[in-house]
């Protein structure tokens, strides 16, 4: 049987404890079963701005990182709410009961500082001798120079340097995951195709430096109009864009490539070149499609709106044309010609 050591000594060791963590470089606090804050070290004081005479022996610590209540990973490790991590952290790691604790990362709002910070996040709990929680024990550290650094280099790898949209790279990525999610929700995925009509002409007449301008003007008005935030604005390449829309049907998909198709009229953008029109124009193909099975793939999404797109190109430019209107308009069209629709490159229409 273990010898009870003297109230003294105990009182000595607790003591040169507090005094240890209060002058840690890392910044530290302790709460108690009862979620009271009982240590606030000069560190954490330094990274939060808030003193520690403002949150000893209250459960007001949340209010040092956010704008509204809510635990913080020490919380859930006193109350042994693991499942509430994917909720209140964007990255997370429960490491088992036993005195392991949970780690996670997290964007912080910092009332008192009036700044964010992204903080990875420590906490761990203290048992007596019989398993009877006494203390947990959050430790943070600051993360933001490297995670701004991280988003930086993430950005430059996935946007288009030109026009600042996302880039191809980030489009098949991005149609990639959401047709994994239309396979498993059965709703519609649609993609509009837009090409600038006659941009060589373009270019051979007011230059490239102008031809840049057009294209930032252009891709300016199809962000504008993917305002959900599972929409995804691409410059797919050269003069063309394109426009991923989840849980969008084919009508919907239509009324927002006229609205940019009408948008583009809207700037007046000269054009003038001999064989085009007055103003820049823009041709759309649309395409909507619901999975039908495990081995169904984003191919034929991508194949439809580019063969809308060529549509629209014959057809006479400056138009929106559906996968759905596609056969339609080539029935009436080419009543007595054999020919495919894109058999032949649609830059060349």
């Amino acid at each position: 049987m273990a010898k009870p050591r003297s109230p003294k000594k105990f009182d000595v060791a607790h003591s040169y404890a507090v005094r240890l963590m209060q002058h840690l470089v890392v910044p530290t606090f302790v709460i108690d079963p009862q979620r009271r804050v009982v240590i606030w070290n000069r560190a954490c004081e330094r990274l939060t701005g808030v003193a520690a005479s403002e949150v000893i022996g209250t459960t007001k610590h949340w209010q040092a990182f956010y704008g509204t209540k809510r635990h913080c990973l020490a919380d859930l490790v006193a109350l042994d709410l693991p499942e509430q991590l994917p909720e209140l952290y964007s990255e997370y790691a429960a490491r088992g009961h036993n005195g392991l604790g949970f780690s996670a990362e997290n964007w912080c709002v910092m009332p008192k500082l009036g700044n964010q910070l992204y903080l990875a996040i420590d906490a761990g709990p203290i048992h007596d001798e019989v398993g009877n929680l006494i203390a947990v024990v959050e430790t943070l550290r600051d993360l933001t120079d490297q995670k701004r650094a991280e988003m930086a280099l993430k950005e430059l790898a996935t946007k288009d340097g030109l026009t600042g949209l996302s880039n191809r790279r980030a489009f098949d990525q991005k149609l990639m995951t959401e047709w994994s999610r239309a396979q498993r929700t059965q709703q519609p995925l649609s993609l509009l195709f837009l090409d600038v009509d006659h941009f060589k002409l373009f270019n051979d007449r007011h230059g490239h430096q102008t031809g840049d301008e057009c294209l930032r003007a252009v891709a300016g008005v199809v962000s504008r109009h993917a305002w959900r935030p599972l929409d995804l604005a691409t410059r797919y390449g050269g003069e063309e864009f394109a426009l991923v829309m989840p849980e969008m049907s084919s009508e919907e998909a239509c009324a927002v490539a006229e609205a940019i198709r009408n948008a583009i009229l809207d700037l007046q953008i000269a054009h003038g070149a001999e064989g085009a029109g007055k103003h820049v124009t823009l041709s759309v193909g649309v395409a909507s499609h619901i999975p039908a099975e495990a081995d169904d793939r984003p191919d034929r999404l991508l194949g439809s709106a580019d063969q809308a797109l060529y549509a629209a190109k014959r057809l006479g430019r400056n138009r929106v044309i559906s996968a759905e209107q596609m056969l339609a308009e080539f029935a009436r069209l080419d009543r007595d010609t054999t020919e495919v629709p894109g058999s032949k490159s649609r830059k060349s229409a």
